[in-house]
């Protein structure tokens, strides 16, 4: 029998997040640090809208791009943001991880060099690849906070290169980009005519300040793709429910292959993101701003925490991880996690699942409870006492 399975899918490498997270799950007592996902529920009004969307009989397809009422909200909700995209400019997708997908099929040829900055979320360079693109890594230091510096843009683009992706807040590090950062590496997008693939699914879990959107600088503004969605600010990972707006023409090719692939996100998902939007503007944001507040005392208590046990951390100013060094220890990340889930029972997941340059880091998130950040805080701490004597 011939072998069927097609090569691109043999190179993909599975998940170094889903690998640790399935050994948790299938072991007692084991307090997992490994999943980015919010403990919060769903608010009840949102739920409550999806629930009597389903009552009221609205269980049809929309249209491909979404209801109008709800690209119009999102339309309005960027401003708040400084980034200005019509309802026609926007496409309602299956969570921020279909709209990753659809901008690389949309604009990637075979061969296209893409420059993702390393450490960055898992999905990147497997859907680069599968879109027949080359990824690149651009290296990032903790020392700088994981910053995308010109320097380092320059260094890896080529005659090949087409995109940059421009993952801020960072996933898995924590790191931003200031407005200042953000100014220094704009002449170098413009010189190379590089598009920008930017994914701001944290972009309201931002701490000591605002949000700064790439898609907000008038110089880029027929050269940014933007994604984001609800699922992390809204506690509506389930849902699936995102969003992608873009130039016209690159939405275009986006929306016929959402058309052909998709057809449409889910109704009653829609909704529910619809009341989100409505409830949140007339209360000022206040589920998103007690969610925020909540993360930002988990993140403190977390850095403090990875201080006095002598590692390295950088202060996350972004999203809800953080990204400490195990270097000092003798050890990668792979060797810490896989020993202290077996000697502690705490779940971490090696920093090397998002990139070479996160080899020697592990990512804990704190999108759980107090109780057991605490719990297996203090289990790391005799984990790293341990094997320093």
């Amino acid at each position: 029998m011939r072998d069927f399975i097609s090569k691109k899918a043999k190179q993909i490498k599975p998940s170094g997040i889903r690998k640790f997270f399935d050994i948790a799950a299938e072991s007692k007592d084991v307090i997992s640090l490994g999943v980015g996902e919010p403990d919060f529920i769903t608010p009840w009004e949102i739920r409550d809208a999806g629930v009597n969307s389903i009552k009221k009989g609205y269980t049809q397809y929309t249209s491909n791009k979404g209801m109008i009422p709800l690209r119009e909200e999102i339309s309005q909700y960027l401003k708040k943001f400084s980034v200005n995209f019509s309802a026609d400019d926007i496409i309602i997708t299956v969570g921020a991880s279909e709209a990753i997908d659809l901008s690389l099929r949309a604009v990637v040829d075979e061969g296209d060099e893409v420059l993702i900055p390393d450490p960055s979320y898992v999905s990147y360079k497997p859907c680069v690849e599968l879109a027949g693109g080359v990824p690149v890594s651009i290296p990032c230091s903790g020392k700088n906070g994981f910053k995308l510096t010109a320097k380092a843009l320059k260094s890896v683009i080529t005659d090949k290169t087409k995109v940059l992706i421009f993952p801020y807040p960072n996933n898995p590090t924590g790191g931003i980009m200031e407005k200042e950062f953000i100014e220094e590496i704009i002449p170098v997008i413009l010189e190379h005519d590089l598009l920008v693939i930017s994914d701001e699914i944290y972009a309201e879990l931002t701490y000591g300040g605002e949000h700064c959107s790439i898609a907000s600088f008038d110089e880029l503004k027929d050269r940014v793709v933007l994604i984001n969605g609800f699922s992390k600010a809204f506690a509506m990972t389930g849902w699936r429910v995102g969003f992608v707006c873009a130039p016209k023409e690159i939405l275009g090719a986006m929306l016929k292959i959402h058309q052909y692939t998709t057809i449409c996100a889910p109704i009653f998902s829609q909704y529910a993101a619809l009341e989100g939007l409505v409830r949140g503007k007339e209360d000022n944001y206040a589920v998103v701003n007690e969610m925020r507040t909540e993360y930002d005392k988990r993140r403190r208590f977390m850095v403090k925490a990875f201080n006095d046990m002598g590692l390295e951390c950088f202060e996350p100013k972004g999203a809800f991880y953080i990204f400490p060094s195990v270097e000092k220890l003798g050890l990668t990340g792979e060797e810490f996690a896989t020993k202290l889930l077996r000697s502690k029972k705490v779940a971490v997941v090696p920093g090397d699942a998002f990139g070479e340059f996160g080899k020697y880091y592990i990512r804990c998130s704190y999108a759980y409870s107090m109780k057991n950040l605490m719990e297996a805080s203090e289990r790391i701490a005799s984990f790293v006492k341990e094997l320093k004597q």
